[in-house]
């Protein structure tokens, strides 16, 4: 487990702030980086067609679904592909995602997050994680993150990407709260955005520059605090 000194947990509360009561938390990016994993099966699919994938390309496709994805890739190589085709070679992209994403550990987890976790949910919070993922599910059993989640929505479970707000509405709807009593955790401006348009608060995980929508920046969940929660 990372330490993270600023957090003590004698000063938690026993119950959530008035106004945020529930947490939404993406998983790429904001709990762990799977962006490598995603970025070397991506390149692999794109040099088998022929040209070649960058890591900017790849950070442009941070919080947006498989399909998506491959429909941008296909664009940037200037390829076309038929609907059984593209879903041939979605389906390869995950199978060497996946291969890789099961050898994942604990280790993996970014600083700060088992603390922070730990932190909310003494403090009475209920987390949801929200993600485009679908395997969500293989990442966190992996990285012993699972138990922490009282609900889980991912890619298995809506049809819109982000930004639409599904994912997070239906998070807030599980966990039984309105939009307005939840924050979402994201790394992405497609994320952020779809926490804002569905009436969430909105804390961004990277630079402030680029998560210009969020109502808080930092560069991780390490640099947060239960207390910081009491604020928004």
């Amino acid at each position: 487990m990372q330490n993270n000194s600023h957090i003590e947990p004698s000063t938690f509360n026993l119950t959530p702030s008035a106004s945020i009561k529930a947490c939404l938390f993406d998983l790429d990016g904001v709990l762990v980086d799977t962006a490598v994993y995603h970025y070397k099966a991506w390149k692999r699919l794109a040099n088998t067609m022929g040209f070649d994938f960058t890591e900017e390309q790849n950070e442009q496709l941070k919080g947006v679904s498989r399909v998506e994805s491959l429909n941008k890739i296909l664009v940037w190589g200037a390829v076309e592909k038929t609907d059984a085709e593209k879903e041939e070679l979605a389906s390869l992209k995950n199978s060497w995602y996946v291969d890789m994403i099961t050898k994942m550990t604990p280790a993996e987890v970014l600083p700060g997050t088992v603390d922070f976790l730990t932190a909310i949910h003494k403090a009475g919070y209920k987390l949801a994680l929200g993600s485009a993922s679908k395997n969500s599910g293989i990442i966190l059993e992996k990285t012993d993150l699972a138990h922490f989640f009282d609900e889980i929505v991912d890619g298995n479970m809506v049809t819109k990407s982000k930004p639409d707000p599904e994912v997070f509405l239906k998070g807030a709807e599980l966990l039984g709260f309105k939009p307005d009593e939840c924050v979402v955790f994201e790394d992405a401006v497609a994320g952020v955005e779809a926490a804002k348009r569905g009436g969430m608060k909105a804390i961004g995980i990277g630079e402030k520059s680029v998560l210009t929508q969020a109502d808080v920046v930092v560069s991780g969940l390490d640099k947060l605090t239960v207390k910081d929660l009491e604020t928004l």
